[in-house]
């Protein structure tokens, strides 16, 4: 309990004046409260603030006490911790604490308002119309104001609500520049606390412990997670409860149904609710999420308490996504798209390289003949006329290709043109410079086989930023991730005006740096990435960006780091493989380093962990069963008996064969032949689907 006016002691003095010149902020909050105190009547008579633990409301009650005492008003401070949620208990209270009972103006400040729940009607109803006209309530507490205070017709307007949310950045700098922590060290700051007052404080306190000579990471910094842990979420019913906040903080909306697949039970509709209760989960038009420092503070808790728990959430999470995005098309599979790739924002490499807000007044159309000239001036302005007459002439050539992300004005704001290079003509090559580098990349590297494409994402950018990190950039990477969910291609390359700025982030994306397809248009110079999707396909590719987002390590990723990548062999050289195989299909020791043990439909029949013996089991089973598909056509039949007796149980000779046959041996040698062809053909179509 204080009361403005009752003697201080030195050291309360003394502590009054430290808090005062660190608070920081709050500028729009004291000025409310300075008009208010100002006025020749009240403009309002309580004001409700409201917020989690440590945003900072106990720091604002007691500089709102400070403006009383400049204006010269008593100002009476409670604590409700220090109070029963009785009616006796809280009279008691205040008759310690009351000035007076003049009309003149004074202020009454109740501080942890939550604990008083019980108290609220009475306080409400009772307590509060008995205060003389001129008196000032400030209740500051965790949650919003019950429904009573914004519906009852004599208190709608007399109340102001106030929630309180975190400095912003200018605040927090400067704050950080009072507490003398090194600028360079800032920004780290920031992007843990999110500017939130508790969190700031206690990063501070890290700081005057080590001398300030540390780079900060929160990882490393458990005593203040487990700080923030306490104040943000005070009591867990359960472990389940604490498993619900996990998954909660883990994705980026949480629903019912969602809730239900990361705990693996049937009904969480108790659990939901309770979430949907806690101070520092927010609501959002698909689903509740936490309040940005509770979900680092959640994630920060887990990943360092319980690694196998967050692994174990992760996966159950992608297995909803995944299941969600083959029921999904449109806007509804780019939102699930975006959720899926939230589960990555943890990862130093993807993070500052990505929007992680929705943004719904944006719509992903295919071009409208309207569209086409604010797509050159777009190109003009950021790459020059070179550039823009090439895309003139891809919008001709293949329109398919375009994707237009329209603002709500249905305004082009940004856009991506890919161009299938399968389909090119070497008339095309020669025109683009970038278009020839890709096509020359393929021939020399990794040439596209019968039946396979490729495609180069060749201008992308939005109207206003470029390809700088922005709403339009991120949904451009999203359209990337669903372009290969939807169209198998076997090579992908990706062309930017800065390459070195998205090297981290391609390179957790598992797309290679290829200098050797980097073109120039109009002197100005462009990088490629790319992937082959034959040596790492999407499926494989989704399990090695989980593997890495677990890890989330803050250290260089290298491209293609997965165990046992497949080997991309030419249609000519496939043939060859299988007609070894054939060859030394009785004897497995001579199959040890077959390059088809590294094939696609190898890998996918065993999983890319298998060891050499179960490949080669693997390998026999898809030849026998290949072999074996041939005795449903009476003329295929020929070839299979031929292959049968020559190869999977072979004859001393191939004449003897013939002779089991009853055929002539040239008869013998052409159905052989016939039936080896036949397959190496099924296997083929297998390995490029």
């Amino acid at each position: 309990m204080q009361r403005y006016g009752s003697p201080m002691s030195p050291l309360a003095e003394r502590l009054n004046t430290a808090r005062r010149r660190r608070f920081v902020g709050r500028t729009d909050e004291c000025a409310l409260v300075q008009a208010a105190l100002k006025a020749d009547e009240l403009p309002f008579y309580v004001l409700y603030v409201f917020g989690p633990g440590g945003v900072g409301k106990t720091s604002l009650l007691q500089e709102f006490m400070q403006l009383g005492e400049q204006a010269g008003i008593p100002a009476l401070y409670l604590d409700a911790r220090n109070i029963e949620p009785t009616a006796e208990s809280f009279g008691r209270a205040w008759q310690e604490v009351q000035v007076s009972q003049s009309k003149g103006k004074q202020v009454l400040l109740l501080d942890t308002y939550e604990l008083m729940a019980p108290l609220d009607d009475w306080l409400r109803d009772e307590f509060l119309p008995q205060l003389p006209d001129q008196t000032l309530v400030i209740l500051a507490g965790r949650h919003s104001p019950a429904t009573a205070w914004r519906t009852d017709p004599g208190w709608q307007d007399l109340v102001r609500v106030l929630p309180l949310r975190n400095l912003n950045a200018e605040e927090s700098r400067a704050y950080l520049t009072q507490r003398a922590i090194p600028q360079t060290q800032h920004q780290a700051v920031l992007d843990f606390t999110h500017s939130y007052p508790l969190a700031l404080s206690l990063v501070v306190d890290v700081f005057a412990q080590k001398n300030q000579e540390i780079e900060f990471q929160p990882e490393a910094v458990s005593d203040v997670v487990k700080v923030l842990m306490e104040r943000l979420i005070q009591e867990v019913p359960s472990p389940t409860h604490r498993m619900a906040l996990e998954a909660c903080a883990l994705i980026r909306l949480t629903t019912e149904t969602l809730l239900a697949g990361m705990l693996d039970l049937p009904d969480v509709h108790e659990l939901f609710e309770w979430l949907r209760g806690l101070s520092f989960i927010e609501y959002g038009t698909r689903g509740i999420f936490p309040h940005d420092l509770a979900r680092e503070v959640l994630i920060a808790d887990l990943r360092w308490r319980n690694p196998d728990r967050y692994g174990e959430l992760h996966q159950r999470a992608r297995t909803y996504y995944t299941t969600r995005l083959q029921q999904t098309q449109g806007q509804e599979q780019h939102a699930v798209l975006f959720d899926y790739i939230f589960l990555h924002r943890d990862n130093p490499a993807v993070r500052p390289r990505f929007t992680w807000q929705e943004h719904s007044s944006l719509t992903t159309d295919l071009m409208k003949p309207e569209d086409q000239a604010a797509l050159v001036n777009m190109v003009t302005e950021h790459e020059g006329e070179a550039s823009a007459q090439l895309v003139t002439y891809w919008l001709q050539r293949q329109p398919e290709g375009i994707l237009v992300f329209h603002n709500a004005q249905q305004e082009p704001a940004g856009f991506v043109l890919k161009i299938a290079l399968h389909q090119t003509t070497p008339e095309d090559r020669d025109l683009d410079s970038a278009t020839k580098a890709a096509w020359d990349y393929l021939q020399n590297h990794a040439p596209l086989r019968t039946g396979e494409g490729a495609t180069l994402f060749r201008f992308w950018m939005a109207a206003d930023t470029y390809q700088e990190v922005s709403p339009i950039q991120s949904l451009i990477f999203i359209n990337f991730v669903q372009h290969h969910r939807l169209t198998p291609v076997a090579y992908t390359f990706f062309a930017c005006a800065n390459p070195d700025f998205w090297a981290a982030m391609f390179a957790y994306a598992d797309l290679a740096r290829l200098a050797e397809a980097d073109f120039e248009v109009g002197g100005r110079p462009y990088g490629v990435y790319g992937h082959d999707w034959r040596v790492v396909p999407p499926k494989e590719w989704q399990a090695l960006l989980a593997q890495r987002e677990i890890a989330a390590s803050a250290q260089t990723i290298a491209p293609s780091t997965v165990s046992t990548p497949l080997l991309v062999l030419s249609q000519t050289d496939f043939v060859e493989a299988v007609h070894e195989v054939l060859r030394y299909f009785t004897r497995p020791d001579a199959l040890h380093n077959h390059p088809l043990l590294q094939s696609r439909l190898v890998v996918e029949r065993v999983g890319a962990q298998a060891n050499k013996t179960e490949r080669i089991v693997a390998l026999q089973d898809l030849v026998r069963e290949a072999a074996e598909s041939l005795q449903s056509s009476p003329r295929e039949a020929k070839g299979y008996r031929a292959v049968y007796h020559t190869y999977l149980h072979p004859t001393s000779t191939q004449e003897q064969a013939a002779e089991i046959l009853d055929i002539p041996f040239s008869s013998f040698r052409r159905h052989l032949k016939t039936g080896m062809t036949r397959i190496a053909e099924i296997l083929w179509h297998q390995e490029i689907r």
